[in-house]
């Protein structure tokens, strides 16, 4: 099994919109999804929800800015670690995140074995 890390992209105007009902029943999908995962021996370790603030340092003049992506609509709000045989086997877990359902993106990182 390969190891790779999941990170999960959205808007997140897109869940301060939602009703309380909503959030539950997207807070069921994600914990649904997250068994399934951890049920089948995927889950390497659960990442905790990122906050949306940070500060972002750049380039040689270590130039520190609000963050962590000030540029960009859609900023990473979590991450996990799964095991999977391959890319192939990585994505198909992937597709079935409830971020998706909101317009958000998993990336899908491999780690480099040393």
């Amino acid at each position: 099994m390969s190891k790779f890390m999941y990170l999960f992209r959205s808007n997140p105007a897109a869940f301060r919109s939602m009703s309380p009902e909503q959030m539950q029943q997207t807070m069921k999908k994600w914990m649904d999804w997250k068994d399934m995962l951890e049920k089948n021996g995927h889950v390497k370790e659960f990442g905790e929800r990122l906050d949306g603030t940070g500060k972002v340092v750049r380039g040689k003049a270590k130039a520190v800015t609000d963050g962590p992506y000030v540029e960009v609509k859609d900023s990473i709000q979590g991450y996990m670690l799964v095991a999977a045989t391959d890319m192939d086997q990585a994505l198909e877990l992937a597709r079935d995140c409830p971020i998706l359902e909101r317009d958000g993106t998993v990336e899908i990182r491999p780690f480099v074995s040393m």
